[in-house]
Parts: structure tokens; C-alpha cells; sequence
């Protein structure tokens, strides 16, 4: 898979370089690539931004900027994220289905986001044709201070579903979220009491199929808690 992330500030990145995302992109399973969007400003101050037609708070990204960036990298095939606290809402079943791109490029706004201009033009017939996509793309209902931070999450999501990228694949058959909410039961490992705080006898009896019925009666509990 490839990933592009265009942005202002590249350095909030750099964490994608460690662990097991590190390790993916030295093994070829994965290339993650970050533009600077001030790159492609044409003016001495680098100007991202401007006033907002009709008025209000804040300022809007320029069109022009963001399309000479997303020129650069955009081909056939790719899906373009728009993270905007507007978009659809980032689940686990998006996830799953983004790991199965080709690639993907994370817009990462700030300020009051980019010109929607954006968004209509690489919608347009010419782009569908070459089979790209326009997705605007929430990770929940708050504001963040830009793009950044949900391109990073989503990006762990996704690339962790592609085969390979975990050093365990036995992981991804114990996932903790499906579009019903959270699932995964509680963990524990040694020593046996903590603090006062022992180990739920039942995990050390060696019945499994008795640990498998209160690992899932543990699941449904948190569920039900959580939603609440």
C-alpha cells in the first residue's frame, strides 16, 4: 500500500517511521509518504490560507495550493481522505476496507479546513472515471487542531489489517471493535496478585472452553457498559 499525507506541519508524522509500522516500510509492505502542502505556495510568506468569502471566524485554505499538492500524487485507483470533523465517521469496518487500497492520501486541514472547491473538483466525472474517490472522513465528534492527529490514527488502523504487517497474524483474529462497538475482554498476566488484585481464578483453571464462555460473557459486558 502506499499513503501520502499532505500537511503543514510534516514533522507530526515522524512516529509512523517506529515499531511495527517502521519495520513495514523497511520491509516493502508498506510506503508512507509525507509533502509539505507549503511546498507548493508560489509567494515569500508560503501562504496556506485566506479570509473566508461571506465572512466569519477563521481562515480557509486555498484551493490552488491543495490542488498543485494533491496533483502531484494523486493517480488511478486512489481514494483521497478529507479528515474533517463534517465526514462520515471512521469505524472499524472503514478500516478494514481501506486496507484493501492501493493507496490512499490523507488531506490534513487546519483553520476553518480547505475550500470545498477541493472536494467538488477531484469528485468531478474526469477523476471517477480513473476510479478515484472523494471521502471527507471524521474520526468523532470533536474538534482537533488539524488534520494531523486523525490521519496518524487512522493510518495505524488501517495498515495494521495489511497481511504481514503484524508480528502475530493470530491478533487480527481477536479483534476488539466491529460496527457494534467494543468487544475485547479483559487481559491479564503475571504474577498471579498484584497489589492485592488477583488473576479471575477461571483463567488459570486450563478448562478452555470455560474461559472462552467468561471471556465472552466479559465482552458483552463492556459492550453493554460502554454504549451506556
Amino acid at each position: 500500500m502506499r499513503i501520502d499525507a499532505i500537511t503543514i506541519f510534516p514533522d507530526y508524522f515522524a512516529p509512523l517511521q517506529l515499531s511495527l509500522l517502521g519495520k513495514a516500510q523497511d520491509g516493502g509492505l508498506l510506503s508512507v509518504n509525507v509533502h509539505d502542502l507549503r511546498g507548493q505556495t508560489s509567494d515569500t510568506h508560503h501562504t496556506v490560507d485566506d479570509a473566508p468569502y461571506g465572512g466569519g471566524a477563521g481562515m480557509v485554505m486555498l484551493a490552488d495550493v491543495w490542488g498543485r499538492a494533491i496533483d502531484e500524487v494523486i493517480d488511478d485507483g486512489a481514494i483521497l481522505i478529507v479528515l474533517t470533523p463534517a465526514g462520515r465517521r471512521f469505524n472499524q469496518e472503514m478500516a478494514e476496507e481501506l486496507s484493501q487500497a492501493s493507496h490512499v492520501i490523507f488531506a490534513c486541514g487546519r483553520y476553518e479546513g480547505i475550500d470545498d472547491r477541493v472536494r467538488i473538483h477531484y469528485s468531478q466525472p474526469e477523476y471517477q472515471k480513473r476510479n478515484i474517490q472523494v471521502r471527507e472522513v471524521s474520526i468523532g465528534d470533536y474538534v482537533l487542531g488539524g488534520g494531523e492527529v486523525a490521519a496518524m490514527v487512522m493510518i495505524e488502523a488501517i495498515t495494521r489489517l495489511i497481511p504481514g504487517v503484524l508480528g502475530n497474524p493470530l491478533s487480527l483474529a481477536e479483534e476488539s471493535h466491529n460496527e457494534e462497538g467494543y468487544l475485547e475482554y479483559p487481559n491479564f498476566t503475571r504474577p498471579k496478585e498484584w497489589r492485592g488484585l488477583e488473576v479471575p481464578p477461571i483463567l488459570l483453571s486450563g478448562n478452555h472452553a470455560a474461559i472462552a464462555s467468561w471471556r465472552a460473557s466479559q465482552a458483552q459486558e463492556r459492550k453493554d457498559t460502554n454504549r451506556n
